[in-house]
């Protein structure tokens, strides 16, 4: 039922893209009529067809065997771990959700906030733990599963891991279009008696809202399961793999399941949180610039479609992606690729029909009729798929042990760790260079190409639908990079319950390849957040001046380098990020020590653990990092709500729009510095360990091993974390706007 449910779903693309063409045909593109409405209608068709695969994958994955009572015995202790710290976590995080709804609740109250923006705010946190919750509870069922797969065959092995990681994609793309949808058309029946611009104003400014709750909850999520995965991490590798030079991921290791559990938290659960974030920020502010450049309903739907297209294009994707028996690390990586050019390819034709036969010839601004280049705002869409691609093989090349710079710091091994942390530092400096030239280039090309010139607010709204466009494979470029942390465990797994050289020979390809698609999603999730948070900046633009001829409130609006407070914006916006970084490194760092003493301790005092003939104690490791994690973790998340409201209420509008601008381009920098320096770290490594230079053990190995250990909170916590924190900021000046207008001190 569910399938022919999927494909009833799928076969409405090809009669909505005929409609579409027929209206371009049929030259109706200025009048607004129910071709916008069959658009908006796509998003909730989207997220139903998102979710109803994802429970197809579930119950495919479920046939698989899995494995025999001690395999199931480890999955079970890792599950329960894994949930037990997610409890703790929203338990955590629901008191500050709390908080926030009051003050939210106090502001628009006192008509500084729309009535339904506090709603808004927690069902955008609820959704995006949601899909954290849903992804981290598939993925801990099954990396079991592809550990007795992959003693089939490396495909088998391949398929379950993948599968899962499609439901985390999935999952993430069908609650954020759900969400989004839901909003929509409550507030359009609520709102039905307001004038529609205004009503569609309304709409927009909410679900900007939505979006800052999902962003704390990421951030909280990331920063949280990245302290928690790492601090296992370190502390498992620094004394079990250097000090007492047994293997990754040996039962005689306490942290073994604390790692396991980290990987599923972390990698996992937070990164579905994160690109919720991303993904319906994207979206919700491509169409709150559409409302500002005139075009309205016609350019709202614009992203909702490109967004259901994406989709169901990543469903399609899914089909394509298998691999041969024995198959290299290229091989399995094109197997990958494959499916993400194939959902590519489809998004392509479908965004066309979809531009051409959806926005007017023109628009009214001002008094004056401008002309709409569809062609052009086509193109910027393109500009964005592209340039996801690009940074993504970019990535690729600094990332992975196939290319040169990762072989680099193996070979630095050699002559000892303090060479190792050199090279891998170098690395990852000179791998922002060209993500920042992409990402520069698109900006200017989506800029110009949608016409900005002669509409300055609608070349802002073509850089939103190129990240848009960025981000319309994340069904399937997340499944890509949700499959490796599944395919990690499955590796510990196979190590814990004596499986076979052969499965663990599989598991770790499988794995290898995960960390590269790791860290490429990692570079995709970060060029999409560099233009999202432009498009969140001009959005906040847009907002304060209207906000203010509501208010009859005068502005001096003046953003020239030149005037005192946004330089001083900048400089904070700028430091943010080091700031925010430090404190995340530090919390990883004093969480690490923890487990580090506590893993000595049991070698010490459990007689006959190094032997193998006691069992550790895993559940106090858990334990320790769960309340590690939990405790570290609000301190730098507080960071993105505090200093824009500071500095707004102090320094006032200008001075918040130079922190913005500060912080997108400082915290884009040092996120692709950190992520592909510790990507390049951890395949340094595997590299070592496939056997070169010594292989494992030697003290080549040693040296990249001690690389890893700096590189793991550089790529899993403060990195990654970056992102967000670039977003969160902007949404929190975007919603504290009107606050920081009736109360700043310069004005």
């Amino acid at each position: 039922m569910t399938v022919r449910l999927i494909f009833l779903i799928l076969k409405e693309v090809p009669r909505q893209g005929r409609n579409l063409l027929k209206s371009l045909i049929l030259k109706k593109r200025s009048v607004v009529g129910p071709m916008e409405q069959t658009i908006l209608f796509l998003a909730p068709l989207g997220a139903i067809a998102a979710l109803l695969f994802t429970r197809y994958l579930v119950a495919q994955i479920q046939r698989y065997d899995e494995g025999p009572t001690e395999v199931v015995e480890i999955a079970k202790a890792v599950r329960e771990g894994a949930r037990a710290y997610l409890r703790r976590q929203y338990k955590a995080v629901a008191i500050f959700f709390a908080i926030m709804f009051v003050i939210l609740i106090i502001l628009s109250q006192v008509g500084l906030l729309g009535t339904y923006v506090p709603y808004a705010f927690l069902t955008g946190g609820f959704f995006s733990a949601l899909a954290g919750y849903v992804g981290m509870t598939i993925a801990t069922r099954s990396s079991s599963r592809t550990a007795m797969a992959a003693k089939d065959s490396l495909n088998q092995g391949l398929r379950v891991a993948f599968s899962s990681g499609a439901v985390m994609g999935l999952t993430v793309v069908g609650l954020g279009l759900l969400h989004i949808s839901l909003w929509y058309y409550l507030l359009n029946a609520i709102y039905a008696s307001v004038p529609q611009a205004e009503r569609i104003g309304i709409i927009t400014s909410t679900l900007v809202t939505s979006g800052m709750g999902a962003s704390f909850m990421a951030l909280f999520a990331r920063v949280g399961g990245g302290i928690f995965t790492k601090a296992a991490d370190v502390g498992a590798d620094l004394v079990g793999k250097v000090e007492a030079g047994i293997p990754e991921d040996d039962p005689r290791n306490p942290a073994v399941i604390a790692d396991n559990v980290g990987d599923n938290v972390g990698d996992v659960a937070g990164m579905g949180a994160d690109l919720y974030e991303s993904y319906i920020g994207a979206i919700v502010a491509t169409a709150s610039l559409a409302v500002g450049a005139g075009l309205g309903l016609s350019g709202v739907a614009l992203p909702f479609g490109l967004a259901a297209i994406g989709v169901f294009a990543a469903i399609i994707g899914t089909f394509f992606i298998k691999t041969e028996e024995n198959a290299s690390q290229a091989a399995l990586l094109a197997a990958l690729r494959r499916g993400v050019m194939v959902a590519a390819v489809i998004i392509v034709v479908g965004s066309l029909a979809l531009t051409l036969g959806l926005l007017p010839d023109s628009v009214m601004v001002n008094g004056k009729t401008l002309p709409i280049n569809a062609w052009g705002i086509y193109l910027s869409i393109l500009a964005g798929l592209g340039a996801g691609i690009v940074i993504g093989l970019i990535t690729e090349y600094y990332t992975s042990s196939m290319y040169s710079p990762t072989k680099s710091i193996s070979a630095a091994g050699e002559t000892g760790p303090a060479t190792v942390i050199i090279s891998g530092l170098s690395v990852g400096m000179m791998s922002t260079l060209y993500p920042v030239l992409v990402v520069s280039a698109t900006i200017l090309l989506s800029f110009f190409l949608s016409g900005g010139t002669a509409h300055f607010t609608l070349g802002l709204f073509g850089i939103g639908l190129a990240a848009v466009g960025m981000l319309s494979t994340l069904g399937i470029t997340l499944a890509t990079d949700a499959y490796g942390p599944v395919a990690d465990n499955a590796g510990g797994i196979a190590e814990m319950a004596h499986l076979g050289e052969e499965v663990r020979r599989r598991t770790d390809a499988l794995d290898a390849l995960g960390n590269t698609t790791a860290a490429t999603g990692k570079g995709f999730a970060i060029g999409s957040a560099a233009l999202t948070a432009l498009a969140l900046l001009a959005a906040y633009s847009d907002q304060v001046q209207a906000i203010a001829a509501k208010a009859g409130i005068t502005l001096k609006i003046d953003y020239s380098i030149m005037n005192p407070p946004v330089l001083i914006g900048l400089f904070i916006g700028a430091v943010l990020p080091y700031v925010f970084g430090s404190m995340t490194m530090k919390a990883v760092g004093r969480a690490a020590q923890s487990i580090v003493v506590e893993v000595r301790r049991q070698f010490r005092e459990i007689a006959g653990l190094m032997e193998g003939k006691a069992k550790p104690d895993y559940a106090n490791c858990v334990d320790i990092c769960t309340k590690s994690a939990l405790g570290e973790m609000v301190a730098p998340s507080l960071l993105a709500v505090v200093a824009p409201v500071v500095v707004g209420l102090i320094l006032g509008v200008n001075a918040v729009q130079g922190l913005l601008a500060g912080a997108t381009v400082s915290g884009f920098l040092l996120a692709v510095m950190m992520s592909n320096a510790g990507g390049a770290w951890d395949n340094a490594k595997k590299y070592v360990e496939e056997g070169n230079y010594g292989g494992k053990g030697s003290e080549t190995h040693k040296a990249t091993v001690v690389g890893d250990t700096v590189g793991d909170p550089f790529k899993d916590t403060s990195g990654p974390s970056l992102n967000i924190l670039i977003k969160l900021l902007s949404m929190v000046s975007l919603v504290f706007a009107a606050l920081v207008i009736n109360f700043s001190l310069l004005g």
